[in-house]
């Protein structure tokens, strides 16, 4: 038990170490995002004037209405009594239709013009398409197209999108779907959340001229390490997005000083489950590994990539990650530092 709390003051420290205040809906990043923002803006607005007039007719009936007067002995004489007003039976009845109608109405234009694909122009490139799968408790991603090219890759957790600019719109189009259970993609400063069902295939539209780093989080509780599926959106310059497209593409790097590791690593059931392209490990269970270290991240960003913390997870993934899906499998120490020294030399 002490290992599993120590376990999780370490995921609190990391994620302490990420800007998590970009979680914020207010700071938006992308159209969609803003026109969100411009809605929650105004649904608070509605509801804060309705607040005001209820409170203000609240406060005015108490003051104009208390007590004056009297004693116990001989108590006021009770106020007329009013069996129904039709004036007061509309406005009440009245008033909130409309509200709830221009709620409606705004409500459905924001959808719309969130969940809108992209005018076509020739300023539009052809949207990078990829599939999102969903996962207890991992994110992968299926690249498929983008700007006329076809892409045949994965990656985990980590999406790379390319940013726009004033003269080319570079949009990304997500096919949202389940591996098991329901969860929920949700990125707060580029579009609202969309939810990945089991035999269902949603989609979400992505765009921002704002290179960076964007967090964000399943926002559907999908398991006991529901709180540890993290998002990262990485969104590349056109440049480096499609160096990073030329290097996904790649096979895994055969170094010949690594030949005793990557026998080991295939000599395991690890390739039941992983797959490394280039090499007899074809797994379609867990993450794709052949461009491992080209991540910043580990266990689906609750922490960083680095020798250490591969080690720590190849020896027993479950004081990183408890519940998890991969066992630890008691490798010897030898055969442990053979496979982690492997998986360093995936770039």
């Amino acid at each position: 038990m002490s290992g599993v709390f120590a376990s999780g003051n370490a995921l609190l420290a990391a994620a302490a170490e990420e800007p998590w205040h970009e979680l914020s809906i207010f700071e938006p990043a992308s159209p969609g995002g803003a026109a969100i923002v411009r809605l929650a803006l105004l649904v608070l607005a509605v509801a804060a004037l309705i607040f005001l007039v209820v409170e203000g007719i609240l406060f005015y009936t108490i003051a104009r209405f208390r007590h004056r007067g009297g004693s116990s002995d001989t108590p006021p004489p009770e106020p007329p009594q009013v069996y129904g007003s039709n004036p007061i039976e509309i406005a009440w009845t009245v008033a909130p239709a409309l509200i709830v109608f221009f709620l409606v109405l705004v409500s459905a234009r924001t959808l719309w013009e969130v969940n809108a694909a992209p005018a076509t122009s020739r300023n539009v490139i052809e949207p990078l398409t990829v599939t999102v799968v969903g996962r207890q408790w991992w994110w992968e991603y299926r690249y498929q197209s983008y700007d006329g090219r076809k892409l045949a890759f994965i990656t985990a957790n980590e999406l790379h999108i390319p940013a726009s600019s004033p003269e080319r719109s570079r949009p990304t189009r997500l096919l949202l779907e389940s591996a098991d259970v329901v969860h929920s993609f949700w990125i707060p400063r580029l579009e609202g959340k969309v939810d990945l069902i089991p035999g269902r295939t949603n989609q979400l539209w992505l765009k921002t001229d704002v290179t960076g780093l964007f967090l964000g989080q399943c926002a559907e509780f999908c398991g006991t390490q529901h709180a540890h599926m993290l998002l990262r959106v990485v969104v590349d310059s056109p440049e480096d997005f499609d160096k990073w497209l030329a290097g996904q593409a790649l096979p895994a790097v055969d170094d010949p000083q690594q030949a005793a590791g990557r026998e080991a690593f295939l000599s395991e059931s690890c390739v039941n489950c992983h797959r490394i392209r280039g090499t007899t490990a074809r797994g379609n269970y867990a993450p794709d590994l052949t461009h491992l270290m080209s991540r910043q991240t580990l266990a689906s960003g609750i922490i960083p990539l680095d020798e250490t913390n591969l080690r720590r997870w190849i020896h027993n993934p479950h004081d990183i990650k408890p519940g998890c899906l991969m066992p630890a499998f008691g490798l010897s120490a030898e055969k442990e530092e053979l496979i982690v020294q492997y998986l360093l030399s995936l770039k």
